[in-house]
């Protein structure tokens, strides 16, 4: 990796960051995602915000369903507060220049980076020959993502920190390989948050996932109030009361997650959720969180049921916002292909 001083980037603010279109999405992507993004627009950063419908096939996804996916994605990014006249929301696919910059970042990138990646090796697991390439090289069309629209900043979770990392790697190697130290920023990750990682409700060991066979174990973000304080109650916990701090919960998977998620819904930090609630149990507990999720979740959950039955009004705002995405990324691509001396007509 290189190890030169990077050069300070002068360049404007911006927030970029997606989320994949392959299947329905829950909780976790709401208080891990899009809860921050609207956070961030409401706050004055400048967002753009993709579907990452390519990131999507790198495994098989339906043709079929692929484009309701999209749909569904930006469906869950209006009703979660995000505002197009603020933010720019598009189709990763409908910018060419993504694919443009990360063949070049495929050559900038060393295959000892890709190797370290322990994303890979999670998701290949023992078949990795049976894996796409796309699979592989994964982070490197994230740093395109990333590095196109000169973000300086990367709302991230902590399993893709690791991705981050290298698409800084990627900037500054391709900065100084070819003698413009100030061309591409080196972006900041931006964890925030008592529950940015969420938990699945029935196993508090394992990430809140849309793959889980049991739909008990998520809260959609097509669920209705009942269906969500349903799952609040069945969620699993254990017989202690709640402690009255953090230390408290250690080794405690499920009532760590469950006081998380309460602390995210309310804005409240996990040490006043406790200082409120410790020394209850959780036939006490659960009735409020159920109350606060259903209060917080149900008005999503509505708008996003009512976006889906608008297709044409999905298509308005993401061709718009591909349209705006592509003023930003073609000038970039243009300057890339300038500076590896690529042939100009």
């Amino acid at each position: 990796m290189t190890d030169q001083t990077p050069a300070q980037y002068t360049g404007p603010r911006r927030v970029l960051s997606g989320i994949q279109a392959s299947g329905a999405l829950h909780l976790g992507n709401y208080l891990g995602a899009l809860k921050r993004f609207v956070e961030m627009q409401d706050a004055g950063a400048p967002c753009y915000l993709f579907v990452a419908d390519m990131h999507a096939i790198t495994v098989w996804q339906d043709p079929d369903k692929l484009t309701a996916q999209t749909r569904e994605i930006a469906a869950a990014y209006l009703a979660a507060g995000l505002d197009p006249e603020k933010s720019v929301i598009f189709p990763q696919s409908a910018v060419p220049a993504h694919a443009e910059l990360a063949w070049i970042f495929n050559c900038t990138a060393r295959l000892g980076w890709l190797d370290r990646m322990t994303q890979f090796k999670e998701k290949s697991g023992k078949h990795k020959e049976r894996s796409s390439v796309g699979l592989y090289t994964y982070p490197v069309l994230q740093a395109a993502d990333i590095l196109l629209y000169k973000a300086t900043e990367v709302p991230v979770g902590e399993d893709q920190k690791q991705h981050l990392e290298l698409t800084r790697d990627i900037a500054q190697k391709f900065n100084n390989d070819f003698g413009v130290p100030d061309f591409f920023p080196l972006p900041e990750p931006m964890i925030q948050g008592p529950a940015t990682r969420v938990m699945s409700l029935r196993d508090g060991s394992a990430k809140m996932s849309k793959s889980d066979p049991s739909d008990l174990s998520r809260i959609n973000l097509t669920d209705d109030a009942d269906t969500i304080a349903n799952k609040i109650k069945k969620a699993k916990s254990d017989m202690d009361v709640l402690p009255s701090e953090v230390d408290g919960l250690e080794g405690r998977q499920e009532a760590k997650n469950l006081v998380a998620i309460y602390a995210a819904l309310s804005g409240m930090t996990r040490e006043a959720v406790l200082a409120e609630f410790g020394g209850q149990g959780f036939g006490a507990f659960k009735p409020k969180l159920s109350e606060l999720a259903v209060e917080s979740m149900a008005p999503v959950t509505e708008r996003m049921r009512r976006l889906l039955n608008d297709p044409a009004e999905i298509d308005r705002v993401l061709s718009k916002g591909a349209a705006q995405a592509r003023e930003v990324a073609q000038p970039v691509v243009e300057d890339v292909k300038k500076i590896v001396g690529f042939w100009q007509g």
